[in-house]
């Protein structure tokens, strides 16, 4: 009774597909250039550049509304996989020319702040909260997470900011660095090699 239930099974099968049939060469292609061209077309479009800098290589990445993404002291593809695979990645040194030559110069001493619009609308509200607190931080200052979270009306949400400050995708320019713990010690940071970058940017804006 089993294999005869399997044979029929089998048989089954053996027909369902001979009639559905398998899509033909012709209409998977044409299925391919529909993707193609609403990925070409459609798909948010994200451009990115590199540069030498003293903590390492830089990667800086725009989008339609401003800077997005910037990190470094890291690989390339570590940069390059923080992006949705459904958007368009595309090598641009032109596109984030501005933002590099305002970086070079506050690596250069000669600038303290940025004039750069940046899209964060990817972050939570309260995350975007906080680091809009961290940018009214004035260069060679501190601010401390509890500070922070007094700004912010939330005095009990030292821990949160930090959660907040950890996913800053714009560091630097957006200057979580600028915070830090309670007890006087430079607490966490996300950016590049994490305290020691943290440290030689507070050095630089003389803070340290």
């Amino acid at each position: 009774m089993t294999t005869q239930k399997s044979k029929n099974e089998v048989f089954v099968v053996k027909h369902l597909r001979s009639a559905l049939g398998s899509p033909m060469e012709t209409a998977l292609s044409r299925s391919r250039e529909r993707v193609n061209k609403w990925f070409a077309e459609e798909a948010p479009l994200i451009q990115w550049g590199e540069m030498s800098s003293p903590l390492g290589p830089l990667f800086a990445a725009v989008n339609e509304r401003g800077l997005c993404a910037l990190d470094f002291g890291r690989q390339e593809s570590e940069f390059l996989q923080r992006f949705d695979n459904r958007t368009r990645l595309e090598k641009d040194p032109k596109a984030v020319q501005r933002v590099l030559v305002q970086l070079r110069e506050y690596f250069a001493g000669d600038r303290s702040s940025f004039n750069l619009p940046v899209d964060i609308s990817q972050l939570t509200p309260f995350q975007r909260s906080v680091l809009e607190v961290a940018c009214r931080i004035a260069p060679g200052q501190v601010w401390t997470y509890h500070r922070v979270a007094e700004e912010l009306g939330r005095p009990r949400s030292s821990r949160p900011v930090g959660g907040a400050l950890a996913r800053n995708p714009i560091p630097i320019v957006i200057p979580c660095h600028r915070v830090v713990a309670s007890d006087g010690s430079l607490g966490g940071y996300s950016g590049g090699s994490g305290l020691k970058a943290k440290r030689w940017l507070l050095r630089l804006e003389g803070a340290l």
